[in-house]
């Protein structure tokens, strides 16, 4: 097996109207069911809204490492996720989307989108997800 670069491990207790929380306490989270999917008005986060923040910090994070590598400068790169829970047509239940909403300063609209599809190959969340999930991408250059 190999040694992982990093590893973190997330309890969750009571689903969508419970908590999530690390062994160690440094990551605690209430989380609650969406008012569209029959839960209350709350301000409490939900699984769905926890994907998004972790692939859009991922995601930018794989776009600056490219951004970096070549050598460009005040890109300010803005990732936008928006994640969708869909009607899963083959087994009646609910599925997963992603939308991407990608936004590069100074640079042409090509070169924005060669830089997104490098990231896209090269993000982690990305690689795992490509193959499972919709994913879709919208590139802003400014």
């Amino acid at each position: 097996m190999v040694k992982p670069l990093y590893e973190t491990a997330i309890i969750s207790k009571g689903g969508r109207d419970g908590k999530v929380f690390s062994e160690d306490n440094t990551f605690y989270l209430d989380i609650a069911t969406p008012k569209e999917m029959g839960g209350q008005a709350t301000t409490e986060s939900n699984p769905e809204q926890l994907f998004a923040a972790g692939y859009s910090a991922c995601f930018n994070n794989a776009l600056i490492f490219i951004l970096k590598n070549a050598k460009v400068e005040e890109a300010e790169p803005e990732v936008k996720v928006t994640a969708s829970l869909l009607p899963d047509k083959a087994d009646g239940g609910v599925k997963l989307a992603a939308a991407l909403e990608v936004t590069l300063h100074n640079m042409s609209q090509e070169e924005a989108e060669e830089y997104v599809e490098k990231a896209h190959n090269y993000c982690p969340y990305s690689k795992a997800l490509k193959h499972s999930i919709d994913i879709e991408i919208d590139v802003n250059a400014i």
